[in-house]
């Protein structure tokens, strides 16, 4: 049987979170405390539209209630982070919608980063289909939830020091990555970026994720992130990546329509290093998109396209600071289950 993913504007089911527990992604009390308050943030805010799920740490279940509420359905199991984007499943449909799937990827802590636990993380993905009931596809491809995105008419955006890095796959090639996750996604055809944001590539970032960088909004039509400001490194490369998906067609043979939103003005952190905020890595979920903010003059135009964009939904802007600060967003914390049936 076929299985297919659908884009992430389809209907779902549910969300599905982790819960940050004591890790060394969050080095002190103050940054997990932080990351709690912007994970339940994140939760209240999608939870407006959809049933969520949060995925707590053993022995962290009374942190999770205090600052969820009862509104949000706790499962406790052993975590070591809380990206559920990429430890949890990818999951899919049957060719006629009736049956759901879950893609167990192999996860190997973002290619074996040295700070890095993945014990407990690299069994979730088959707890939670196991907690959904979705047949369980495992993979032996090194691959995460935030490294591929899908138009749901056969398309997937790729990048390669993701999937054909030494750190995840040495030994596989470019057709035997793409055999895999067309095999496993229901795709025809990758387009490759060849590395993600410049700050993705730092302490706690995931060698090139693309849901930072680009992400499908309507079959044909792309959202990439562009940084304007020629003092900040990703300049020529947002530059680069941009012309390189004008100059892509997908899997229909459309050329793809690109919306360039501008990256928040602020170009560095307080440790002043360069900082890869993005509003790309917003959530779609029934409804409503849950989109990532930052204290920053440019949010409400970024919100503004969104609104363009996704006229039926209601934007929701959530400060993801002190997400970006653990290395990810908005997207990188929630999975979506699709509506089977």
């Amino acid at each position: 049987m076929t299985f297919r993913m659908p884009p992430e504007w389809a209907p779902h089911t549910r969300t599905w979170m982790a819960w940050p527990g004591p890790n060394p992604t969050f080095e002190s009390a103050e940054e997990l405390a932080e990351a709690r308050e912007a994970w339940a943030s994140v939760a209240a805010a999608v939870r407006k539209y959809e049933p969520v799920t949060m995925v707590v740490g053993t022995g962290q279940l009374d942190s999770a209630r205090a600052l969820l509420g009862e509104d949000v359905e706790l499962v406790e199991r052993d975590l070591d982070d809380a990206w559920m984007r990429d430890i949890g499943p990818t999951f899919t449909l049957s060719e006629d919608g009736r049956e759901l799937a879950a893609v167990d990827w192999t996860f190997n802590g973002w290619g074996a980063q040295d700070w890095a636990r993945w014990g407990h993380d690299a069994k979730i993905a088959a707890e939670v289909a196991d907690l959904t009931g979705a047949a369980r596809h495992a993979s032996a491809l090194v691959n995460e939830g935030g490294a591929i995105h899908v138009d749901g008419e056969g398309t997937v955006l790729l990048t390669e020091t993701v999937q054909l890095g030494p750190e995840r796959n040495p030994d596989w090639t470019r057709e035997q990555v793409e055999a895999e996750i067309h095999r496993l996604l229901g795709t025809e055809k990758a387009i490759w970026l060849p590395r993600g944001l410049s700050g993705d590539y730092g302490r706690y970032g995931t060698l090139g994720h693309v849901d930072i960088v680009a992400a499908f909004a309507a079959p044909g039509v792309v959202v990439a992130h562009s940084q304007p400001d020629p003092a900040h490194p990703d300049h020529e490369l947002t530059k680069d990546l941009i012309a390189r998906l004008r100059a892509s067609t997908d899997a229909k043979g459309r050329q793809l329509e690109v919306v360039e939103i501008e990256a928040p003005t602020v170009l560095r952190d307080e440790d002043g290093e360069f900082v890869d905020y993005s509003y790309i890595n917003h959530y779609l979920c029934n409804g409503g998109v849950v989109l990532c903010a930052f204290d920053d003059p440019r949010d409400d135009a970024a919100a503004a396209t969104f609104r363009r964009l996704f006229p039926d939904r209601t934007v929701t802007l959530v400060d993801a600071r002190a997400i970006f600060a653990g290395g990810g967003g908005i997207h990188c914390i929630t999975q979506q289950q699709p509506k089977a049936g």
